[in-house]
């Protein structure tokens, strides 16, 4: 076991709290990684909510350096660069048929807190802790990852910021490279400027799509969505947004997004689109947030899809993602600021308030 410091999530409402902790040698299939950078993303802040991981560690957008690895890890070896991802076990009947997002084991795996069989690599005070979040709870200094979702990327590369390619900019732009697959001179409607509609916004701009119609209700966001390459921008707070979106683009859309999960928003979402358009769901909303959708607009051919992780498998998306940022197509950097760990509680009241889109902690 290795002596480690960890943000933990100590009430619902309550700060982080750095703690010491104890993590495990990694099993078999396992990889220890020295964490040198992690995202905090929307989800991690909906599960400290939920009082579910009260004494336990999230953090599901590390990235950093392998330390170990377990005996029957052969594509990994210490010193390698990696990015951790979700957890899909590759096995399953989803899995098989290239939908890993999807995976039959994936809450158990993902959202438990603990390995597939139950049991935790962490321990705080002495007492066994929630501590594989995504197979990872990268809110420290090292985590225990599996095989499955840490992605070997170049040493050249920023290790520290490229965490949230895990998920946050991975779901944006996975959204519409993979599950909308938008081509040259489609339009597409962005509700949320914030770090997944962002990235949504670079990967319609990388794909040719016009135009590309961003709405949120803060313009310092809008202005950021305009930079990365929105058309145009709509604040939805001023304007009636589905007649705007379909004066710019009579008929309406090919393509909508809904980053947020706010119903009214996916209500407008799939109003926008044009006959066999298609609307993606990504935001997370509240428990039991129900939206209304006019059945007769579904049956004119339309499409409503949930998408988690942007239908991306992240041995393969991951690395597409690291080539159009190569390109200069795909700056998600410009949208990150890091933080010192122990100023973790500043960086989500930055986020909660809008000043920063992706804060990223440096826990190494």
């Amino acid at each position: 076991m290795i002596d480690i410091t960890a943000a933990v999530a100590t009430s619902p409402e309550g700060p982080f709290s750095l703690s010491a902790g104890r993590l495990e040698e990694p099993r078999a299939e396992e990889v220890r990684v020295r964490i040198r950078g992690v995202g905090i993303c929307h989800t991690d802040l909906v599960m400290k909510a939920s009082g579910y991981f009260n004494g336990g560690v999230l953090g599901h957008e590390g990235a950093g350096i392998v330390e170990k690895v377990g005996e029957d890890v052969t594509d990994l070896a210490p010193g390698d660069h990696v990015v951790l991802s979700y957890f899909a076990c590759h096995h399953c009947a989803t899995c098989g048929a290239g939908q890993p997002a999807y995976c039959e084991r994936f809450t158990r795996a993902n959202a438990s807190g603990g390995r597939l069989d139950g049991s935790s690599p962490l321990s705080i005070g002495g007492e066994s802790a929630k501590g594989v979040f995504f197979y990872q709870s990268s809110f420290a200094t090292h985590a225990i990852a599996h095989r499955n979702n840490a992605v070997k990327v170049d040493a050249s590369l920023p290790i520290e910021i490229l965490g949230p390619l895990g998920c946050g900019f991975q779901t944006g732009a996975g959204a519409v490279l993979n599950t909308l697959q938008a081509r040259a001179g489609e339009g597409i409607a962005i509700f949320g400027a914030g770090a997944v509609g962002l990235a949504a916004t670079m990967a319609a701009k990388a794909a040719g799509a016009d135009p590309i119609i961003v709405v949120d209700r803060i313009d310092d966001k809008l202005e950021t969505a305009r930079r990365l390459g929105a058309t145009h921008t709509l604040n939805g707070a001023e304007v009636d947004v589905v007649e705007e979106i379909r004066r710019i683009r009579p008929g309406g859309v090919h393509h909508a997004l809904e980053c947020v999960g706010v119903p009214t928003l996916l209500e407008q979402a799939v109003a926008v689109l044009r006959p066999t358009g298609t609307c993606a769901l990504l935001g997370v909303g509240a428990t039991g947030a129900s939206a209304r959708i006019n059945l007769m607009t579904l049956l004119q051919g339309r499409t409503l899809k949930g998408v988690i992780e942007g239908d991306s498998d992240p041995r393969i998306f991951i690395p597409r993602l690291i080539g159009l940022y190569q390109e200069g197509r795909f700056p998600f950097d410009t949208l990150v600021r890091t933080y010192p760990f122990d100023q973790i509680n500043q960086a989500i009241e930055d986020m909660a308030s809008g000043r920063v889109v992706k804060p990223v902690l440096l826990p190494d």
